[in-house]
């Protein structure tokens, strides 16, 4: 026979503090409200002349953003566990709620935030983790990774029509909204890639990142660097993989104040001598803590893009930085 409890609920969630419950402790470290005050500063929330029933507030939807990163739900599949699961609705503010936002609710929060209200996350996060004392002293860690999108298939002739900037005659409207003009192939490791790229600066010491930039996959990933590189952090080493070494760079570097350790590249009938060997082995050591913190945000929600064109692209791959920086802040 079940034993009934008039406080069951209650004591199911005390169970469930003391068992840790990952998004509480996120809680306890990020001021979401804070974050949603930035968020509206770049999106201003919506204001009906015609009255009709006011839109959830904005740390509500941030919350729920943020759920479904961590989980890689899509909008569809996020409204069943926000009415089933407890610790989302606790999470989420949504506990004792007569109505839950849907998939149309959720979509229009990100159209109406964007790339800019995603920024506005990290941004806000970071300025959090410096309050905190996590300031940028670790050695800076500047590398990159492809973000896969869904392939696109075209013909010939669309390829060519494309290339001149044209939309193909017989695309219907529909079709024309499921077709990415903007991802890109690439090639690594012998490997063909289609999607997106995201850059990153990471400190070493706290494994945070502090600074990115998105583009297409087949941008080089040296392309970035400038962009990502921190000058607020307080510590001179610059570790990067082959991908980034030239002579130019070295230079700016050293007249800048850096300590280079990016790793050397061979060249045809110019292999790398055994002490650049040596040291790009002991840089490797160093760098490879930032494959860490790609694992991490692929375990957390995955790297996949489900979106169409760039605009979306940018404002998931920012969302996957500005979640794992929030739950690094735990």
């Amino acid at each position: 026979m079940i034993k009934e409890r008039l406080f069951a609920a209650e004591e199911r969630e005390a169970k469930m503090d003391h068992l840790g419950d990952v998004l509480q402790v996120m809680e306890r470290h990020v001021d979401f409200k804070a974050l949603a005050a930035e968020v509206d500063c770049v999106a201003l929330r919506p204001v009906s002349l015609q009255g009709g029933r006011p839109p959830f507030p904005t740390e509500t939807m941030v919350r729920i953003l943020v759920v479904k990163r961590l989980c890689n739900l899509s909008d569809e599949p996020m409204k069943y566990p926000l009415l089933n699961r407890m610790s989302y609705q606790r999470f989420c503010g949504l506990a004792n709620a007569a109505s839950i936002p849907d998939r149309t609710t959720i979509w229009t929060f990100e159209n109406r935030i964007g790339e800019a209200g995603a920024k506005a996350l990290f941004d806000g996060v970071e300025r959090q983790l410096l309050k905190q004392g996590y300031v940028a002293r670790g050695d800076q860690i500047i590398d990159a990774t492809l973000v896969p999108a869904p392939k696109q298939h075209f013909t010939k002739e669309d390829k060519e029509q494309i290339k001149q900037e044209a939309m193909p005659a017989d695309w219907k409207p529909a079709k024309r909204r499921q077709k990415d003009l903007d991802a890109t192939w690439t090639r690594k490791h012998g490997k063909s890639h289609y999607g997106y790229k995201l850059s990153i600066n990471m400190d070493k010491r706290y494994k945070v990142i502090r600074k990115l930039e998105t583009d297409t996959a087949s941008t080089h990933d040296s392309r970035h660097f400038d962009t990502v590189l921190d000058p607020a952090n307080t510590n001179r080493d610059v570790f990067a993989d082959k991908g980034y070494p030239s002579a130019e760079r070295e230079a700016k570097l050293k007249t800048a104040g850096y300590r280079n350790y990016i790793q050397r590249k061979g060249h045809r009938n110019q292999p790398l001598s055994e002490c650049q060997e040596r040291r790009n082995l002991r840089i490797a050591k160093t760098r490879a803590r930032v494959e860490h913190v790609f694992g991490a945000i692929e375990q957390m929600g995955g790297k996949l893009i489900r979106t169409i064109g760039q605009a979306r692209a940018n404002f998931a791959m920012t969302m996957m930085v500005a979640c794992y920086k929030s739950a690094a802040a735990d």
